[in-house]
């Protein structure tokens, strides 16, 4: 399989794996090689069609027999907290976001594996050396940054891990601080990417995939107006697909 650029595009079939977010369920994805000096133009093509990046790699779910994971993005110029979002928006109102360069740092790794430990102690990821992590935010052939968030008295709280596109942001991945999590800073991060996007005039904020069935991945569907990409096109994911 090939795709159309300069130079021809590659893509190929992972083995079978367990499914990270549904039981008894196996994962299988397309992936593709982002390297060289088409990879922005390619990574945007690409994201506009449901791939997701990690480090140098596009990918995309090609599970057999399931469709769960779908992707999803948010209309920024119609995009209206609801109240529950207008509530996390005033509770951290005083907790600034700052543009960084992707270079990973040992405060960002000790915020990075208390949130693992505290949230995914059974996963991959928490596993993760400071080398890992810094591979995870640095390897990268696109134009991609972090944003930290930081309290009034200038601790990390939180981080998200953001590639820039040519029709807005893929949040990439976040984590903050387990301590605070009754004050939904992961909500809030994607709010904070919104009014980023909306103030440089992008139309979309991409969220990877929801997927409906999954607790850790329902929440997506919470920001209205959003779009799902069905069958090769964008469609309003209807507001009554919100998880309560």
């Amino acid at each position: 399989m090939t795709y159309s650029s300069r130079h021809p595009q590659f893509f190929y079939t992972t083995a079978p794996l367990p499914c990270p977010y549904l039981p008894n369920r196996m994962e299988r994805k397309v992936v593709t090689d982002l390297s060289g000096p088409d990879a922005e133009a390619l990574h945007d093509r690409l994201s506009r069609a449901g791939f997701r990046r990690s480090h140098t790699i596009a990918y995309a779910p090609v599970c057999h027999g399931c469709n769960a994971c779908v992707p999803i993005r948010i209309v920024v110029p119609q995009f209206q907290p609801d109240r529950t979002q207008r509530r996390i928006m005033r509770a951290n109102a005083a907790i600034d976001g700052f543009d960084v360069p992707p270079h990973g740092t040992p405060e960002q790794f000790t915020l990075f594996r208390r949130y693992q430990m505290a949230r995914h102690a059974d996963g991959d990821m928490a596993s993760m050396s400071f080398n890992d992590y810094r591979a995870m935010i640095e390897d990268t052939p696109i134009n991609s940054f972090l944003i930290e968030f930081r309290s009034e008295e200038d601790q990390l709280i939180a981080v998200s891990l953001v590639d820039a596109l040519i029709d807005g942001f893929s949040a990439v991945y976040s984590f903050f601080d387990p301590d605070l999590a009754n004050r939904s800073l992961g909500g809030f991060a994607i709010m904070w990417l919104i009014e980023k996007a909306r103030a440089r005039g992008l139309p979309y904020v991409y969220l990877g995939y929801w997927i409906a069935e999954s607790r850790k991945m329902s929440y997506k569907s919470r920001f209205h107006p959003a779009e799902i990409l069905t069958r090769g096109l964008w469609r309003e994911l209807p507001p009554t697909s919100a998880t309560p």
